[in-house]
């Protein structure tokens, strides 16, 4: 049961990971910079998650890059595009939705739990 339990955790989680980075990119972030800003908000992910998802996210063209190399260590800094911008409030507003509607049928499991 462990085993379906992790799985289905994993499918949960993966679209959500996508719109909370969507969510970090309306200002520029580096890599590094982008899972301390997730992890503070205990959304934890891997950076071997985070960096094939910024590679999916620049081939969508809902995020651009560009280095800057002013300092010792170049960083590649990721910000949403126009694209991504507009994209990411239609999925911002289609989540709230989802959300409220599926706390609306939790709620309503927890009313028939407790009776």
């Amino acid at each position: 049961m462990s085993n379906i339990l992790d799985s289905l955790m994993i499918e949960l989680r993966r679209g959500t990971l996508t719109l909370a980075v969507l969510s970090q990119l309306r200002t520029p972030q580096y890599g590094y910079s982008l899972v301390q800003l997730l992890e503070e908000s205990g959304i934890p992910i891997d950076q071997s998650t985070l960096y094939p998802l910024l590679r999916r996210l620049e081939k969508q063209e809902l995020v651009t890059s560009s280095w800057d190399t002013s300092e010792s260590r170049p960083r590649k800094y990721y910000v949403l595009s126009d694209y991504g911008h507009e994209l990411f409030l239609q999925l911002k507003s289609e989540w709230l939705k989802n959300t409220n509607e599926l706390y609306s049928l939790l709620k309503g499991e927890e009313d028939v739990e407790s009776n």
